[in-house]
């Protein structure tokens, strides 16, 4: 039952914008953190987002700081990533993450085009 379901990944131009989104079952994701990891075919999966429980915290420890926004929809039961200003470079498979019960979402796959 404690499982995360992504959406919203596809294709976006140049610049372009993308939201994704992490419906988590089994836990309120207003109580625990929540994390967005990224892996590409040439680099393991890397960190680039983290929202603490208490929501009071946030993060983006990788190179696309300045271009996400994390955020938490309490009704919902769910986490967003808003991807701006996207680059080929952000091609990648894209992760939720609940580091407390260590599950995994399944994944989306994001591609930028030049």
């Amino acid at each position: 039952q404690l499982q995360l379901a992504q959406s919203g990944g596809g294709l976006v131009q140049f610049v372009g914008s993308l939201t994704l989104s992490c419906a988590a079952s089994g836990f309120s994701v207003t109580t625990y953190p929540m994390s967005w990891y990224r892996q590409t075919t040439v680099k393991e999966r890397e960190l680039v987002a983290f929202i603490s429980g208490s929501g009071d915290r946030t993060n983006f420890p990788g190179s696309m700081k300045g271009r996400l926004t994390i955020s938490r929809d309490g009704a919902q039961n769910t986490v967003y990533l808003q991807m701006a200003s996207l680059k080929p470079e952000d091609t990648a498979v894209y992760y939720c993450y609940t580091p407390t019960f260590g599950r995994w979402g399944q994944g989306t796959q994001v591609t930028v085009s030049s």
